[in-house]
């Protein structure tokens, strides 16, 4: 496969009376990081089993460069499973080469891959030992060793960074920003929402099967309530409470986080916060991806 587009088009799936997937559609570009992001039971890991064939489809379609995925196709993608998707008594070596050979490599070259990987992840001193002897966090790690051998065009990665410790979290981070670079596109699912912040492009979140917001962390913002971090030590109690289409979201001594209604003029609360006091910070706070998810969670479930 060539640099290209995954598409996940209207995809829905039910268990009898329970709607798993409902039109859930997106894209992941070429040398793109995507998150997909939502609470446990919201359709992530069913939609990324989907694409991977290993669940079928009630409706709808995945697509690679604008054609449907066949069985060719799915060779070529990288996929690290939730679960552990290892064989335990399998040597860490013998089981990457085995799994590049199922993928199409030759011998030779499935034992480079594999050794090659074995450095980059840090198992060399565990290349002879059985998966199950691993601790969780090197098991993780031969993990995606099994997604990258075979040296996919497309990765599809479902909770990657659990039980990783904070240096295997810096190495797989680059692993995947290198392999966006080389212009591979990358969805991984987490619920590390500071990680996915951090390292995506642009972020779907999932809300009971459905896809209800996608876009940079920065598109999802604009979409949201205008807050101000106002510092005045001086300032009367409830100064900020007298002001219309505005809300105080905290307060610690003299610093007050506001948050206020679409059309209010942050220059007229800056007014009304000098009128009580010197301001010694008046700024704009921007949401944390976690209190975007909850927002748009929130505001789902209500309609």
């Amino acid at each position: 496969m060539a640099e290209g587009v995954l598409e996940i088009d209207r995809i829905s799936k039910r268990y009898g009376q329970v709607v798993a997937l409902q039109d859930m559609s997106f894209d992941v570009r070429a040398g793109e990081l995507f998150g997909f992001v939502g609470s446990n039971g919201a359709g992530k890991t069913t939609t990324m089993r989907i694409a991977l064939g290993v669940l079928a489809a009630d409706s709808g379609e995945v697509r690679w460069n604008g054609k449907p995925i066949d069985l060719d196709t799915r060779r070529r993608i990288g996929y690290m499973p939730e679960e552990r998707g290892l064989y335990p008594r399998m040597k860490v070596l013998d089981q990457l080469v085995y799994l590049a050979e199922l993928h199409g490599l030759g011998t030779n070259e499935a034992h480079r891959s594999a050794e090659n990987w074995i450095a980059r992840l840090s198992l060399r001193d565990r290349r002879g030992d059985e998966v199950q002897k691993l601790s969780l966090g090197n098991q993780q790690r031969v993990q995606l060793a099994a997604a990258l051998v075979h040296e996919p065009d497309v990765l599809v990665l479902d909770e990657p960074f659990s039980g990783l410790d904070p240096v295997a979290v810096d190495v797989m981070s680059g692993v995947l920003r290198e392999k966006a670079a080389a212009g591979v596109p990358v969805v991984f699912s987490s619920h590390q929402l500071d990680l996915v912040e951090r390292l995506c492009d642009r972020v779907g979140i999932v809300s009971n099967g459905t896809l209800v917001a996608c876009g940079t962390v920065d598109e999802l913002r604009a979409g949201g309530a205008t807050r101000l971090v106002v510092e005045v030590p001086e300032a009367r109690n409830g100064w900020a409470a007298e002001l219309s289409g505005v809300r105080v979201i905290g307060s610690d001594g003299g610093r007050t986080v506001l948050e206020l209604d679409q059309g209010v003029d942050d220059q007229a609360v800056l007014q009304a916060a000098l009128a009580t006091g010197p301001v010694h910070e008046f700024s704009r706070q921007r949401p944390s991806l976690m209190e975007l998810f909850r927002n748009v969670v929130t505001e789902e479930r209500r309609a």
